[in-house]
């Protein structure tokens, strides 16, 4: 039986913090989709579409080969049933994130029948996340070290900066 997970998120922008999470989890799980969940209330930094692309550049210059990206709209544990899995991957950087995880993952167990896979964040990546990065570029910081590179650069093209 393959063993397949869903490592779900808003991924915007995606950092080398998820990039760790999804390289830790392919040697895990024969498959890893990094599903991109579409939250209408939400207007990101950059739209679904172009995470999708920016994600799959990162996952192919990674050479991960066993990870794919989707994006979906609704509950995950729906899509967890829709693609047959049987595990849910979330980053954990510190007990706020562990305790906020934690009550999603016993209602995802108690409805979805799907197990929960915590990685803890390695230390040099617990800083990291999608606001601060966004919040950082907003006022013209350096986020090279932050994120995958073309994820830099996309950046940049937001805020109509060179590199």
């Amino acid at each position: 039986m393959m063993r397949k997970v869903i490592f779900p998120g808003s991924f915007d922008p995606f950092t080398l913090g998820h990039l760790d999470l999804v390289h830790r989890l392919s040697e895990l799980f024969d498959e890893v989709i990094v599903a991109i969940g579409k939250n209408q209330a939400k207007s990101g930094l950059f739209s679904v579409e172009e995470r999708k692309i920016l994600i799959e550049k990162a996952l192919k210059e990674a050479q991960l080969t066993n990870a794919s990206v989707i994006s979906y709209d609704g509950l995950t544990m729906e899509l967890v049933h829709q693609l047959g899995a049987k595990s849910i991957a979330r980053g954990v950087r510190n007990a706020t994130d562990y305790q906020y995880e934690k009550n999603i993952a016993e209602l995802n167990q108690k409805l979805a029948d799907a197990e929960t896979v915590f990685l803890m964040a390695r230390p040099e990546n617990q800083a990291i996340s999608s606001s601060m990065v966004r919040e950082l570029a907003h006022f013209g910081a350096d986020i090279k070290t932050l994120v995958p590179s073309d994820v830099a650069q996309a950046i940049n093209q937001k805020y109509q900066r060179s590199e």
